[in-house]
């Protein structure tokens, strides 16, 4: 089957071929058509009031994990229990239970993407295809990420001096995902406090045989009176510090935030938070590994989406790919730039 790649009014992709259609990380329907779920978290999920309207019984592709993950926010679905025809689910290494989806071996949709090792989960082997549908949340030069044992060192070297005044460290990251590797990395400071939410998730990852250190939530902590007794780790979903909570935790108890984001690459992204610090950590690919990305797939032609889709697309046809954004395709037309600079990537980061 040949199936061509297409973006509906709500710039949303989806293939067909034939009567099939395939919904790739949509997130409003009108038609009860096959439906594609990469990972849970909140962006990638189809809509509440889409599941409710419609008949998706046994039209929804997407991991155990992400079923589980999604069923706590809400989004409650029936899934195949298998992956379906020609259909394969490829580990992406976002979060847990992040797939691409890989068709007929030919076609390949990445939804999110890394390909570090962090943590508990591997880098993920990536498949040669004809096409490649391929995330580019940081498909610009300027964003490639340090390595991560020089983060971790830094970090606990951080925790460390502040260990050492008596002073609580807010370790902020996504409660989905992030929060988990941070939780893997810096669980060993203790006591360890969760935010709730952030709890609920590593509950899951545990159900699904991911070993993370015992931690305490925040309520309790807080009821308690656990954070009097200084010094402590808090892990909290990545805010503006700002926010009520951590404005009160920096405040009452002298506690630092450390934020962790790819967008930590920038050095406004510190002061536009209002954090003490930043490391540029991500769960998705940097500008340098999304190339590697590219290479491994050998594709003959690369749609590019999210984040710096035509950005990534210009990029890639200055390299010599067949390339252009998914869903700009016509307010964004590629043109190769004649005597365009070769990229030349650093080893270190910005």
């Amino acid at each position: 089957m040949s199936y061509q790649i297409s973006v509906d009014s709500r710039n949303q992709i989806y293939l067909t071929s034939g009567e099939t259609k395939i919904y790739l990380d949509p997130r409003n329907l009108s038609s009860e058509n096959f439906v594609f779920i990469s990972h849970a978290h909140s962006d990638h999920l189809v809509s509440k009031s889409s599941l409710k309207k419609l008949n998706l019984k046994k039209k929804i592709m997407c991991s155990q994990e992400t079923i589980a993950i999604a069923n706590i926010r809400g989004h409650v679905f029936d899934t195949f229990e298998d992956c379906h025809g020609n259909f394969k689910f490829i580990d992406t290494g976002h979060i847990l239970g992040s797939r691409g989806l890989l068709i007929e071996d030919k076609i390949l949709y990445t939804g999110d993407l890394s390909i570090r090792e962090r943590a508990f989960i591997s880098k993920p082997i990536i498949p040669k295809v004809e096409t490649l549908i391929i995330e580019s949340t940081f498909g610009k030069r300027e964003y490639i990420f340090p390595p991560l044992n020089r983060v971790i060192h830094e970090v606990n070297s951080l925790i460390s001096s502040m260990y050492d005044r008596g002073v609580p460290v807010i370790l902020m990251g996504y409660s989905l995902g992030k929060a988990q590797i941070l939780t893997s990395l810096f669980g060993s400071w203790k006591p360890l406090i969760v935010h709730d939410e952030i709890l609920k998730f590593n509950q899951v990852y545990r159900k699904f045989g991911i070993n993370l250190e015992e931690e305490l939530p925040l309520t309790f902590a807080m009821e308690k009176g656990i954070l009097n007794k200084k010094p402590w780790i808090l892990i909290h979903p990545l805010v503006n510090s700002n926010h009520v909570i951590i404005n009160m935790l920096k405040k009452k108890y002298g506690a630092i935030t450390i934020g962790f984001s790819g967008w930590g690459v920038k050095k406004n992204y510190k002061y536009m938070m209002n954090l003490d610090h930043v490391f540029p950590f991500s769960d998705h690919c940097d500008f340098k590994e999304l190339l590697e990305v590219v290479t491994k797939c050998k594709p003959n032609k690369i749609y590019t989406f999210h984040g710096f889709e035509v950005e990534f697309a210009r990029e890639l046809v200055n390299m010599g790919y067949d390339a252009e954004p998914a869903i700009h395709r016509n307010q964004y037309p590629i043109q190769k730039v004649k005597n365009s600079s070769k990229i030349e990537l650093m080893d270190t980061y910005l």
